[in-house]
């Protein structure tokens, strides 16, 4: 029996880890690309003063959002392996943007409000960077972790909801604390998904990276607007 060839053999252990390096790479790259349609969403948004959960309906509006949004992401992966996907997830980014509008405008509002929207997104990127490296160095499958954030996620959605009737300032500032830390989380178990060969789909990955990222900015500007904000 003739040993193996060593040079095989590295190619065999380097071939995998060569493919995980080229998923992350293809999930950044589309991630920035993701960002485009988003600006051009979120500015279209506040020439049009777009709202779609509006002051007479918000608890439809908010109904209305959700399918949207679930309708978009079932698509995305129906079509993840066909530059479809691709598309459809530009088309999902974009309407975020819009959605995203709305707040927008009203942090705009305030004296200080571009250096609030500045603040969220450096912020924003500063913890995407701590979390995505913290993801990268793990080499332990963190996928387990991923069932109990999903738990946070329903339960938010449902505070969320539930606010809308309720109208509790306070509740508004505990959810955004911790949709924060529950998306800065999902960044790490997401990062690390892709490195550990958990995620191989570049388009998914990069669904669930630019959720993260979302849902962080989102609920770092609220909390930025309510302690931060100087009314003009």
């Amino acid at each position: 029996m003739q040993p193996e060839n060593p040079l095989i053999q590295s190619r065999t252990i380097a071939t995998p880890a060569l493919a995980r390096n080229r998923v992350l790479r293809n999930t950044y790259l589309l991630l920035g690309i993701s960002m485009l349609p988003t600006v051009l969403g979120a500015w279209l948004g506040l020439q049009l003063k777009f709202s779609l959960i509006g002051p007479a309906h918000p608890a439809i509006g908010f109904m209305l959002f959700l399918a949207i949004a679930f309708g978009f992401m079932f698509a995305i992966e129906k079509t993840k392996n066909s530059a479809v996907g691709v598309a459809v997830l530009l088309g999902f980014t974009f309407f975020m943007g819009l959605m995203l509008s709305r707040m927008l405008g009203m942090v705009l509002g305030l004296s200080n409000g571009a250096s609030l929207i500045g603040l969220a997104f450096g912020g924003t990127g500063v913890i995407f960077a701590s979390m995505a490296a913290i993801g990268t160095v793990t080499k332990r499958d963190l996928s387990g972790l991923s069932k109990f954030l999903f738990i946070g996620v329903i339960l938010l959605l449902v505070a969320g909801f539930a606010n809308i009737f309720l109208q509790i300032p306070a509740m508004m500032v505990a959810t955004s604390m911790i949709a924060i830390a529950i998306f800065s989380a999902f960044m790490v178990v997401d990062v690390n998904r892709i490195v550990t060969g958990g995620e191989t789909n570049y388009i998914s990955a990069t669904l669930m990276l630019y959720l993260d990222l979302y849902n962080v900015f989102v609920n770092l500007l609220a909390l930025l607007g309510i302690f931060g904000g100087n009314n003009r």
